[in-house]
């Protein structure tokens, strides 16, 4: 019995430093990757010209994305843009970018896509989604769950070096994308849950070289979801 105890007490120790840890890893890359995209000034409030400006420029943004006579490449750029203004916009940007997030999911539905637009899209979504519960709400509704985990579960045959490099780098950015979205989201890890098959899609993504990464988000999703108590 005190086995049992002591055991149940490191798990929950392990899984408090992964929420912990998943807070602060998740504002680095943020900081490091995503936001240093932009330069922009620190702010508490945004001003409502703020609010007009990002308002503006993702309207335009927009139209490029829904544009299909554009390069496919240069309309998912412009998807990662408008995430990028959600997130350094706030809830009212976020709010302005949400309707252009059902032709994101309509286009990373597309078979015919290669991994690095679908990482673009996939940035746009982790953007709108990090730390919005609205957005993360609308998400759900347009069913980018799904979507999502058939990245996971999905197989892909190659001989060539760098479209597996690239196709695991697609799996990498799900695994972010997701615990984003399920991070303090309970909706998300009880639907998650219910995807008998992403157990062991987790478990194996954990297993990969994460370098580079600042942290193994497999792993944390897996714990984020509860896996670890079955």
């Amino acid at each position: 019995m005190a086995n049992s105890r002591l055991s149940c007490t490191q798990i929950w120790v392990k899984m408090y430093g992964y929420f912990a840890r998943l807070c602060q890893r998740l504002w680095y890359f943020w900081c490091v990757t995503v936001k240093g995209f932009f330069v922009k000034k620190k702010e508490k409030q945004i001003p409502p010209a703020e609010v007009y400006f990002h308002k503006g420029k993702i309207v335009v943004l927009g139209q490029m994305l829904m544009n299909e006579s554009l390069p496919i490449e240069k309309r998912a750029q412009a998807a990662k843009e408008i995430g990028l203004l959600a997130f350094t916009g706030g809830p009212p940007a976020g709010k302005f970018a949400a309707e252009y997030m059902k032709e994101v999911a309509r286009l990373l539905q597309d078979e015919e896509l290669a991994p690095h637009i679908k990482i673009l899209l996939l940035q746009s979504v982790a953007c709108w989604c990090y730390l919005n519960p609205l957005s993360q709400k609308r998400a759900r509704s347009l069913q980018f769950i799904p979507i999502l985990i058939s990245f996971l579960e999905g197989s892909f045959e190659s001989s060539t070096e760098s479209e597996i490099n690239s196709y695991l780098l697609l799996k990498f950015w799900t695994c972010y994308v997701l615990s984003v979205m399920t991070c303090n989201n309970s909706s998300y890890v009880k639907e998650l849950k219910d995807h008998k098959n992403l157990k062991d899609c987790l478990q194996t993504m954990a297993s990969m070289d994460w370098t580079g990464w600042p942290e193994n988000f497999a792993q944390v999703l897996y714990y984020l979801i509860g896996f670890h108590k079955n």
